[in-house]
């Protein structure tokens, strides 16, 4: 696995995830914004973050664009979480794609987030050769969402 991480700026940490997750606390998404609710791995407590959901054929899939951050850690300890959109909370379980498996995923991701978060990917967006995006993708921890209520 890498150890890849792109750690968020101040803005980003104090205005930009506080805003979007706002708003989504209030049930309006920001382009597909869940808040992304799961158990830490240490502590057991909740932590929330602010998500980008996506969606490939009815599947849907959560991709951390800064590469190994502590919500996919928690995530692979606790094997899902809720994801949140104002007084909706989706209980999932979550399945963690292998690197083969990610191209067509990070190519629909970058297609829909590019402009927000195509900083984070060293280069590679929608439109580049499946082998950039098989390079990256050990990079980039991709997990498939599975709604359980």
């Amino acid at each position: 696995m890498s150890a890849h991480v792109k750690k968020p700026g101040w803005f980003t940490v104090n205005v930009f995830n506080r805003a979007v997750a706002w708003l989504t606390r209030r049930g309006l998404s920001v382009w597909g914004s869940r808040v992304l609710a799961v158990r830490g791995r240490k502590s057991g407590e909740w932590r929330t973050t602010p998500v980008n959901l996506l969606t490939v054929d009815g599947q849907q899939y959560l991709l951390a664009p800064r590469g190994h951050v502590q919500w996919t850690r928690n995530m692979r300890a606790a094997g899902g979480g809720e994801l949140r959109l104002g007084k909706n909370v989706d209980v999932f379980t979550a399945t963690e794609v292998a690197d083969d498996d990610k191209v067509p995923l990070l190519r629909a991701y970058l297609k829909r987030w590019k402009a927000e978060v195509g900083v984070f990917f060293n280069g590679v967006g929608p439109d580049s050769p499946d082998e950039d995006l098989r390079r990256i993708a050990p990079d980039h921890p991709v997990f498939r969402i599975t709604v359980t209520n």
